[in-house]
């Protein structure tokens, strides 16, 4: 958990911000072999010294355990605040707050709540039915959190 706060409106913003991939984004966009998954990444900076990162993770035996990030990196600092994750229907997620547990697809949204009560920023998580698989999973991301990709182009899973 980070120990910057960001408000409700600041988060919003930030996921409303026009995130372009550069034309050579499947160059960067490479698969790493981790422990027990396969992850992918990207790094989107901005002018302000702060940076987006794209990260795409998925287990190496259960295709729906999987999870993609959307970060934000503030400047001058190593904090990684997850302003959205989409995973896969792999394990039970319970929301603190409010005490209601699940076993589906979900978003994970970062909120004020959360970080003031000294939760992890993106506790709190949506069922969606918008996704089924990680390549889906990924077209919500894209669509959701305005990443923008080269004309004519569309984000695929390579290498997972």
């Amino acid at each position: 958990m980070a120990d910057i706060i960001l408000n409700d409106v600041e988060i919003s913003n930030l996921i409303q911000e026009r995130k372009e991939f550069p034309p050579n984004y499947e160059i960067l966009f490479q698969t790493k072999d981790k422990k027990g998954h396969k992850e992918q990444e990207i790094t989107l900076p901005r002018s302000d010294g702060s940076q987006f990162k794209v990260i795409l993770r998925q287990n190496r035996i259960n295709l729906l355990d999987f999870s993609l990030i959307l970060c934000y990196m503030p400047p001058k600092t190593t904090a990684l605040i997850r302003l959205r994750r989409y995973n896969g229907k792999s394990h039970q997620h319970t929301n603190k707050i409010e005490r209601k547990t699940f076993y589906d697809f979900h978003i994970h949204q970062t909120t004020e709540r959360y970080q003031a009560a000294g939760f992890e920023e993106d506790g709190y998580a949506v069922i969606s039915k918008e996704f089924v698989d990680i390549q889906s999973a990924l077209d919500c991301l894209v669509k959701d959190c305005s990443i923008v990709l080269p004309a004519d182009r569309q984000l695929k899973i390579k290498g997972f």
